[in-house]
């Protein structure tokens, strides 16, 4: 008989269904990935805009220095998923520290070039190794957290939607200090500034990260011999769905970044840019925090597709808006709408890849927001230029209302992946269980 002083087995299950970020950071080894996490991932939020100020300062001109970022996330979008899968199937270390290497060169590279004032194929030859060589250092973390959280009976923890939260927290809050740094860096002490801390940081938080060997998810070199799902982690409609939403995510990224810009521009406040862009970062992190707190009862996929509709119905007033605190107001609202369909999708991740993708999985995910991203500043630059500022707002709007759509026709396909059950004689898949 348990003493008054042991707890009951009802009230570690009540424990158990009251996830929280204490608790999660309770997890053993947790700390020795998430800290070097913050830093290594760092340098990530530092690059577009240290590449943008240094190639403005030696070819005075904003059009080269946005097209040569772009270049960048488009090479880093392709590239990644090929990084997580190589992760996924010879260890983190193993890609990293290479990786880690050949970034900072390239970061040098690119510097050197636009230094020697190189005419512009030469800025975009440079900038396609500097995206394509970007650590995956989120994809990683999230993949750290799976392997901590991993339970041997195959039910998933309750801590999982705790641990997608705080990553998506701790993101956003990167993107917070990130472009301050690399700004007061490249306008206080020299335009080539921001990108030699990035290459730095990107060296010296990368190596802590990768020494970091106890808390690595092992690899699967084997995988792709058991494993008929191991082609690539695309090859899951469910990953595939997700990858559409997440497009659809980089698509308000991009388009409000530029969008307010112009706004702001038109408007005769250019210096309140920051303020409103933070304001839409602000509700993106309030809202990550507050959602990874809650226990829900509804499964992931219904979280998913109205969090979704609930963001797609939030970007329908935005091209309409004439004045700054209505915009406030606005990205003040979009923001609390993203954090919801951005951690429900990282959460899906878990149940619908094996581990032997999981990295894979990730990254197709980060790379996604960085192609729609990419493509969404230069659609909504051109409707901006040309139509002027609120349509450029129609950017984000389009971009979620088509992920929306092909969410709600897939929406089969967003269910737990069988484990746990020998299957045409491989073993690690449990029965499939409805999860509405």
């Amino acid at each position: 008989m348990p003493t008054s002083s042991s707890p009951s087995p009802s009230s570690k299950q009540d424990t158990a269904r009251t996830p929280g970020y204490r608790q999660l950071l309770r997890t053993p080894g947790a700390w020795a990935f998430v800290l070097p996490g913050f830093a290594a991932r760092q340098p990530f939020a530092m690059l577009t805009i240290s590449m943008v100020l240094l190639i403005r300062h030696t070819t005075g001109s904003y059009g080269t220095a946005g097209a040569v970022a772009a270049v960048t996330g488009v090479a880093m979008a392709v590239c990644a998923p090929r990084g997580g899968r190589l992760a996924d199937r010879f260890g983190q270390r193993s890609v990293l520290v290479p990786g880690i290497a050949l970034h900072a060169a390239s970061v040098v590279a690119l510097v050197t070039v636009a230094l020697l004032h190189a005419p512009a194929w030469a800025l975009f030859t440079a900038a396609v190794p500097t995206g394509a060589t970007v650590p995956q250092i989120g994809p990683m973390v999230r993949s750290r957290w799976a392997v901590a959280l991993d339970r041997p009976a195959g039910r998933p923890s309750p801590l999982v939607q705790t641990a997608a939260a705080f990553e998506s927290v701790t993101d956003e809050f990167t993107f917070v200090i990130g472009p301050v740094l690399a700004t007061a860096l490249c306008t206080g002490v020299h335009p080539a500034a921001g990108l030699i801390t990035e290459a730095t940081l990107t060296l010296v938080g990368g190596s802590l990260f990768a020494a970091q060997r106890k808390t690595a998810p092992a690899p699967h070199r084997m995988a792709a011999a058991t494993d008929p799902r191991r082609g690539s982690a695309l090859s899951l409609p469910g990953v595939r769905a997700l990858v559409v939403a997440f497009l659809g995510i980089g698509a308000v990224f991009g388009g409000m970044q530029v969008s307010i810009t112009a706004f702001t521009q038109e408007a005769g406040h250019a210096g309140l840019n920051g303020v409103v862009y933070g304001t839409f970062a602000a509700g993106n992190m309030l809202a990550g925090v507050a959602y990874g707190a809650v226990t829900w009862r509804r499964s992931p996929r219904r979280r998913l597709l109205a969090a979704y509709a609930a963001l797609t119905l939030a970007c329908v007033p935005l091209w309409a808006v004439q004045s700054l605190p209505v915009l406030g107001g606005l990205v003040l609202l979009v923001g609390l709408c993203i954090a919801p369909a951005l951690i429900t999708g990282y959460t899906l991740v878990d149940a619908l890849v094996p581990a032997a993708t999981r990295t894979e999985a990730f990254t197709w995910l980060t790379g996604a927001v960085a192609l729609g991203q990419a493509a969404a500043v230069t659609v909504a630059g051109l409707l901006a230029d040309h139509a002027g500022p609120p349509a450029g707002f129609t950017v984000p709007l389009t971009g979620t209302a088509v992920a929306l759509a092909v969410l709600a026709g897939l929406r089969r396909h967003l269910a737990a992946a069988p484990r746990g059950v020998v299957a045409a004689g491989v073993i690690g898949h449990r029965r499939a269980v409805a999860v509405d």
